[in-house]
């Protein structure tokens, strides 16, 4: 196991410094010269070329990236140009308001997610299931976005019962949680009534029924133990994809998290600050992917001997 574990870790390394080598150049390729646009139009030439000297963008490419990376592994990410804020504080205030979010909506997720696909899987093909799995395909193929406006119109203009904006108090967060939470919800509920059906049809589950043991015993002690990758694997993505990818909630609510923070950053192309948010979206995703690499080896004992043999 540890042998597996190391190897998982230095393939998560290696991504991350790739990831940050494209970007890197990437955002240093794309033409515009962010001084010009930090001083504004009214800024002589002579000054652009001196402040360009001074912040080390005159320098090659490769060199640029060399101190920049040394910096990002001491902890220091720049400062923005135009907040004038090191970017690591900028991120970290920003990331506290996108974590409750994405916690609050991840919970809401694995809840109604996995309790509605064991739901629909052992009433499989009974009224029950159909209308669970209504609301799968609804979520679905809902946006994000527009769930959100539909419950701020509802619940917020018309009722007054939450709050439309801003994440001041507890109930504004109820609305963002629902609209973030909902697509997530029925992919897991989804992925978990197809893996338990699947499940349910081996042997062992017939045996188990044979010796007498009661439904929640089969469905939860046999059935939906054996039939946790699929929905660790899915619940693992959607994880990351909840903490990166709540941009457009952000802006539809007015949260000041890490969505609207990287929004505001490309617009105004503050390379620092763009920088900074791509690294958070890798290290984000590579650590739950690694996480979830983690999670198979103790739900499955053969994948860690698999690759220890290996």
């Amino acid at each position: 196991m540890p042998k597996y574990l190391l190897k998982r870790i230095a393939q998560a390394i290696g991504v991350v410094l790739v990831i940050s080598m494209i970007t890197f150049f990437i955002l240093n390729i794309v033409p515009g010269n962010p001084v010009q646009l930090m001083l504004g139009d009214f800024a002589t030439q002579e000054t652009i070329d001196r402040v360009t000297h001074e912040m080390g963008l005159d320098k090659p490419v490769v060199l640029q990236y060399l101190h920049w990376l040394g910096n990002m592994l001491k902890g220091d990410f720049g400062t923005s140009y135009f907040q004038r804020q090191p970017v690591l504080l900028l991120l970290g205030k920003a990331f506290t308001v996108t974590a409750k979010l994405a916690l609050s909506s991840y919970v809401l997720a694995l809840v109604i997610g996995v309790g509605f696909g064991i739901i629909a899987a052992v009433f499989h093909n009974r009224f029950l299931d159909k209308l669970l799995m209504v609301f799968s395909i609804a979520g679905i193929s809902a946006p994000n976005f527009w769930i959100a406006i539909i419950l701020q119109i509802i619940f917020g203009l018309k009722l007054h019962w939450f709050p439309i904006s801003g994440v001041r108090t507890f109930a504004a967060y109820i609305l963002p949680t629902i609209a973030l939470g909902t697509r997530y919800a029925a992919s897991i509920s989804r992925i978990t009534r197809t893996s338990m059906l699947e499940v349910v049809k081996q042997d062992y589950i017939r045996t188990a029924k044979a010796k007498g043991l009661s439904r929640l015993q089969v469905t939860m002690g046999h059935a939906f133990r054996n039939a946790l990758i699929p929905i660790v694997t899915v619940a693992g993505a959607d994880l990351s994809n909840i903490f990166t990818g709540s941009m457009l909630i952000e802006s539809v609510f007015s949260i000041p998290g890490i969505g609207k923070l990287f929004l505001d950053c490309i617009g105004n192309r503050d390379l620092p600050l763009v920088e900074g948010g791509v690294m958070y979206i890798a290290v984000i995703c590579v650590i739950v992917y690694l996480l979830v690499d983690m999670l198979y080896t103790v739900i499955d004992p053969r994948i860690r001997l698999g690759g220890e043999n290996e």
